[in-house]
């Protein structure tokens, strides 16, 4: 467990806080860019590290995030007017440019048209980068590291897809469920099953046939039990493995495992198609998920091609504010994080041998804040030559004769507008030799 003063120290994200000031030195993504296309306003409204902003692309296409609030009024900049070269402001006409920097004030200007008072009344602006349908942002100070291109992010012939959530907890809570390889066999098949045979019946999903539930109905089983955990820091963050019922350590689950970048993101899936998530910090309390989901076309096979890449919220909550979809994989994590409290109580936890891997983690955030505060870099942080492109990461493969089927099912609620697509890439894979339907 954590005292109440290390779980502060890890939780606090604010301005000016250690970790903040740590965390303020990534890119984390803020928007899917099909957000700004499909905004009446070309804007959005983006709460990163505990401050306001609004990210908006003009009219050349350039994107700009800065402060969310006008310098005069302190108007929402969010429904301000999108110009060729910057973002008007609808109540009294100041307009501000990608940096930040106020470029007109029509009335100021026009009785004071020597007068410089534009110069003092710029507001904060910071860097963006497109990529992978994705915008990610950097808020800290400059100069900016390098992007980091993870693998998955340069990957060509593909189908992508993007799931966008909002949870009332914290980043850490969220971030910890990675390092926790046991918790597959209880939440995602035991209860799985459960809330499918039990709650879905009964009416828990809106497309569910309702039947009746009898004493009989059978027990929910567990799968995937797990034998043997193991976790090994690497120059990325930690590999996390392990060994199911049915499998050895010759198996890529142990021999390759699973990579969690630090400080927020996972990355699982296999040659096929991956899943990357960041968990990323909205303030000390609210976090926001973004998976995005990439779907390769097998060796001499063409992906489909995308117009943009689609983007939706994932639903949590039904009308009456009760959890639903929890027979999707991600929603039941997302139940879980979330139902810990807006920061989990770590001072009050009881660990055991199936915790290792968050204990590990925890460690390795304190190793890394203090690195930095002692005018280190960080990992995963990279300047100049350190950066390397693409930044490969260990990936499973799928074993030669795989019996699989092109369908497919959302990790989260909600269904992806180009399910044809990514269908029909998956079916690529029936062609190569050793794969089979």
């Amino acid at each position: 467990m954590l005292s109440i003063k290390e779980n502060e120290l890890l939780t606090q994200i604010g301005p000016g806080t250690p970790m903040g000031k740590l965390m303020r030195q990534y890119w984390p993504p803020i928007a899917a860019s099909q957000e700004l296309e499909a905004s009446p306003f070309r804007t959005k409204e983006v709460r990163l590290l505990g401050e306001d902003l609004v990210l908006y692309r003009d009219r050349s296409g350039q994107l700009g995030l800065i402060d969310r609030w006008c310098s005069h009024r302190r108007v929402n900049m969010a429904y301000g007017v999108v110009e060729q070269d910057g973002l008007r402001c609808q109540y009294h006409g100041w307009k501000f440019d990608h940096t930040g920097a106020c470029t007109e004030q029509p009335f100021e200007e026009t009785v004071h048209p020597d007068a410089r008072f534009k110069e003092k009344c710029g507001v904060a602006g910071y860097a963006t980068h497109e990529t992978a349908g994705l915008v990610f942002a950097y808020v800290g100070p400059q100069p900016a590291p390098s992007f980091p291109m993870w693998e998955p992010l340069g990957w060509g012939n593909v189908v992508r897809d993007i799931a966008i959530s909002e949870l009332p907890c914290s980043w850490l809570q969220c971030q910890e469920n990675s390092l926790d390889p046991v918790h597959a066999e209880w939440l995602h098949s035991y209860f799985g099953q459960y809330y499918r045979g039990e709650v879905v019946p009964r009416g828990g999903a809106a497309d569910a046939p309702v039947v009746a539930r009898t004493d009989t109905q059978r027990q929910p089983m567990r799968a995937n039990t797990h034998t043997k955990i193991g976790f090994d820091v690497f120059e990325r963050g930690i590999i996390k493995r392990r060994v199911l019922k049915n499998t050895t350590e010759e198996d890529d689950s142990w021999a390759i495992g699973h990579p969690i970048m630090f400080p927020n993101i996972l990355l699982v899936g296999n040659e096929t198609s991956c899943t990357m998530q960041w968990r990323v910090p909205v303030d000390d309390s609210h976090t926001y998920p973004v998976s995005l989901y990439t779907f390769r076309a097998a060796p001499g096979s063409a992906a489909p091609k995308q117009e943009s890449i689609p983007s939706r919220i994932v639903q949590l909550f039904d009308e009456q504010g009760n959890w639903t979809n929890l027979e999707h994989t991600f929603n039941q994590d997302y139940l879980c994080w979330a139902s810990q409290g807006p920061i989990a109580e770590r001072n009050r936890e009881k660990l055991g041998e199936s915790d290792k891997g968050i204990i590990l983690f925890r460690r390795l955030l304190r190793d890394q804040l203090k690195r930095f505060q002692d005018g280190e870099t960080p990992m995963n942080v990279f300047r100049g030559a350190e950066r390397e492109i693409p930044l490969e990461l260990p990936l499973e493969r799928v074993p030669m004769g795989t019996h699989r089927k092109p369908i497919y099912f959302p990790g989260e609620a909600g269904w992806s507008a180009d399910r044809t697509l990514i269908e029909e890439t998956m079916a690529t894979w029936t062609k190569v030799a050793g794969y089979a339907l």
